[in-house]
């Protein structure tokens, strides 16, 4: 009896230490350090950018991407989004020291990072090739809605966005219910 009760017990810690480890990586914001100054710029941040939208994760974008968003916030997607110009630099210094290609990234950001092709600069994180893939399978119906309206909402569907948690436990769309892939 205690020759088969060890390899199974044996087998459940290997699993459970398995799943924990695959929670660390699926929570990919959660190895974000930030050096006192970044401290200082994120509020700013996200006080200026999350009163029309989610203040996305910086390491979803390369730097790249980052300058030329600030540098055309006047359109930004359709909408005059001008702030301050000494805000605005404060913000570009917080997000591209913070940058998918700044530091070295975990998980999916890095993922989202080397799908990108390194000649080209993304503007919008749902034209990234990894987004697109990791979401070719929800149907459009379920993004139309009212209560998510496009991709970039993501926090219609991934209830731990703004922290940086997009795990598939916690995704759950909007007249739908939970989504496993």
């Amino acid at each position: 009896m205690k020759k088969i009760i060890l390899p199974i017990l044996i087998g459940a810690i290997g699993v459970t230490f398995a799943i924990a480890d695959s929670d660390k990586e699926s929570n990919i914001y959660a190895k974000k350090t930030l050096t006192k100054q970044n401290a200082k710029l994120e509020p700013l941040y996200k006080k200026e950018c999350s009163e029309c939208h989610m203040a996305y994760q910086p390491e979803f974008l390369p730097k790249r991407s980052w300058k030329k968003m600030m540098a055309t916030l006047s359109d930004h997607f359709g909408t005059d989004a001008t702030i301050d110009k000494e805000d605005s630099k404060k913000i570009l210094k917080y997000l591209s020291s913070n940058a998918a290609d700044s530091k070295r990234v975990y998980g999916d950001f890095r993922k989202f990072l080397k799908s990108i092709p390194k000649d080209k600069t993304v503007m919008k994180i749902s034209e990234i090739p990894y987004f697109k893939k990791e979401h070719r399978e929800i149907p459009k119906k379920f993004i139309a809605q009212k209560e998510v309206k496009s991709f970039s909402n993501c926090k219609a569907c991934h209830q731990k966005a703004d922290s940086g948690d997009y795990s598939e436990r916690d995704i759950n769309i909007p007249n739908y219910g939970r989504w496993d892939d």
